[in-house]
C-alpha cells in the first residue's frame, strides 16, 4: 500500500514540478518583457518552458548518462556477474530488465535513470564492482531498482535538466543588465520596481530549484531502502553497502550538483553527510540525502 502511496505521490509531484518549472519560467519572463518593454520576451519565455519541458521527457536520461561518463554494457561476458544480479533483482520486482551502463570511475556510486521502467537505466561506478561483495552489490542494485518500480526515475532525472535551464536563465538575465546599464534615468525610476521583483526572482529561482530537488530526494530515499530489503531478504546487505560508501575517501572523476540527489550517495561528501555522524538540522536541509547514519539504523532494525 505505501508503494502504490509513493508511485501516486511521484506521478503528482512530476506534474506538480514541471507546472511550478513553466509557472517560473513565464513569470521571469514576463519581468523581463515589462523591464525591456518588449513583450515578446514572455512568448519566447512560455515556448522555452514548453520546449524545456518536452526536452526533459524525452533526453534528460541520455544527458544524465553523458555527464557522468556512462558507457552501456554491450554483452552479457562483459559484466556477468553485474548483468545476473540485475536481471534476477529485476525478475523477482516484476520489472523489464533496464540497460545497464558502468562508469569507468573508483569512487562507489550507482543511480537509476529514465523516463519510466520500460525506458529504466541502472548505471554502477567500476569502483563499487571491485569493492563490495555479491550481497553488497545486490542491495545496491535492489535500491536502484525500487527507485524505477516507485517511479522516482522520472522526477528525479528531469529535475536534472530544469533545474540546469533556471540557472541558464537567471544567469542570461544577470549578463543582460550588465549589457544594458546604461538606460535613461526616467527608464531606470519607472522600471525600478519591476526591476527590484525581477532582480529578487532570478536571484531566489535557482535556490527554490535547488531546495526542491534536495527535498524530494532525501524523502524517497528511506523507501528505496525498505523495499530494497524486501527485493534481497537480507538487510546486512544494503547496511554493509552504505558502511563501506560512507568510509571511502576515493573522490569521483564525474561529480556534479546537479545529478546528486541521482546517486545512492551524493558523490559530493560536503553535500550528503555520508560520514556516520549527525548531522545539524542546517546541514539536512541543504543535503541531496539522508545521512547514512541513518539509514543504516533503519536497515539494522529491519534486521531485528
Amino acid at each position: 500500500m505505501i508503494v502504490y502511496k509513493q508511485i501516486s505521490q511521484n506521478i503528482f509531484k512530476t506534474w506538480v514540478f514541471i507546472a511550478l518549472f513553466m509557472a517560473l519560467i513565464v513569470s521571469l519572463g514576463y519581468f523581463f518583457g515589462c523591464y525591456y518593454n518588449d513583450q515578446s520576451i514572455l512568448v519566447f519565455a512560455f515556448g522555452f518552458s514548453l520546449f524545456s519541458v518536452f526536452f526533459s521527457y524525452w533526453f534528460s536520461d541520455k544527458i544524465v548518462l553523458g555527464l557522468a561518463g556512462a558507457k552501456e554494457i554491450a554483452k552479457k561476458s562483459e559484466f556477468p556477474e553485474l548483468y545476473r544480479i540485475v536481471e534476477n533483482l529485476a525478475i523477482t520486482a516484476g520489472l523489464p530488465m533496464p540497460k545497464l551502463y558502468v562508469v569507468d570511475d573508483l569512487s562507489l556510486n550507482a543511480f537509476a535513470t529514465g523516463r519510466d521502467k520500460n525506458h529504466a537505466v541502472v548505471a554502477v561506478n567500476r569502483g563499487l564492482l571491485e569493492v563490495l561483495d555479491k550481497d553488497e552489490v545486490e542491495g545496491v542494485i535492489a535500491h536502484e531498482l525500487s527507485h524505477i518500480g516507485n517511479r522516482d526515475i522520472l522526477l528525479s532525472t528531469i529535475i536534472v535538466v530544469l533545474v540546469g535551464f533556471v540557472s541558464i536563465l537567471s544567469d542570461m538575465f544577470l549578463r543582460s543588465r550588465l549589457w544594458h546599464g546604461s538606460r535613461d534615468r526616467d527608464d531606470r525610476r519607472n522600471g525600478g520596481v519591476l526591476m527590484i521583483i525581477g532582480v529578487a526572482l532570478v536571484v531566489l529561482s535557482p535556490v527554490i530549484a535547488f531546495l526542491i530537488q534536495m527535498a524530494i530526494s532525501r524523502k524517497r530515499e528511506f523507501l528505496a531502502d525498505a523495499n530494497a530489503v524486501l527485493l534481497t531478504r537480507h538487510p546486512d546487505g544494503l547496511a554493509n553497502a552504505l558502511r563501506k560508501i560512507s568510509l571511502s575517501r576515493v573522490k569521483p572523476h564525474y561529480a556534479s550538483s546537479a545529478m546528486s540527489h541521482l546517486y545512492i550517495s551524493s558523490p559530493l561528501k560536503e553535500d550528503s553527510g555520508v560520514k556516520l555522524r549527525e548531522e545539524s538540522w542546517f546541514t539536512t536541509l541543504f543535503s541531496t540525502h539522508p545521512s547514512i547514519k541513518k539509514r543504516i539504523e533503519l536497515l539494522e532494525k529491519i534486521d531485528k
